[in-house]
């Protein structure tokens, strides 16, 4: 792939078949998932030191933990949304490849570009859902029912932001997919 950026066993990068139109949307997506990744890792490192206070503060200095678990899951909410774009970039969700096995070569390409098309679907919707849910969280400050009680439009808007940069990042793959289909669809009648 073009302007790819090895690590270590896959590359992420702009696919050449992605259309020009898309060129710029693909690489705001690069750069913006390379941030995301590092910001998740600075999430799980500070949910797991957070975890671990909660810990020696309970068992050891007796003290009540009422912010510890919420805080943790919080980070890892955001961590898991926002690095979805990522790992989808590298093509690294889980998929299940009993029926690509069954199928023809030539059905099979298709195949691939229908569930993108499904994913890229589902996944708008999901982004959807998640900002109308953020809205209510921000319009009437909902908050936890813990007695720290932080708003509820912090997660709201990590699975919001994460959910449309997943979505975008389907539908730029999409569009590459398509692009390269129909490249090679008239490469074959040529």
């Amino acid at each position: 792939m073009s302007h790819g950026i090895d690590n270590g066993s896959a590359v992420v990068g702009i696919d050449p078949d992605t259309p020009g139109l898309l060129q710029p949307l693909a690489r705001a997506l690069l750069w913006i998932n390379q941030a995301m990744v590092v910001l998740g890792m600075l999430a799980l490192l500070v949910a797991s030191c957070v975890l671990t206070y909660s810990v020696l503060s309970r068992y050891v200095m007796k003290a009540s933990t009422d912010w510890q678990d919420e805080a943790a899951v919080f980070c890892l909410v955001g961590a898991t949304f926002m690095c979805g774009a990522f790992v989808q970039s590298l093509r690294g969700h889980v998929g299940i490849e009993a029926v690509a096995g069954l199928l023809p070569r030539s059905v099979n390409r298709w195949r691939v570009a229908a569930v993108d098309l499904m994913c890229v679907l589902f996944c708008a919707f999901f982004a959807w859902k998640s900002w109308t849910l953020f809205h209510e969280a921000w319009v009437d400050g909902q908050t936890t029912s813990s007695s720290w009680a932080p708003p509820l439009w912090i997660p709201y808007g990590l699975m919001s932001a994460g959910m449309t940069l997943l979505s975008l990042q389907l539908l730029v793959q999409l569009a590459a997919r398509l692009n390269g289909l129909v490249k090679k669809s008239q490469g074959e009648f040529a």
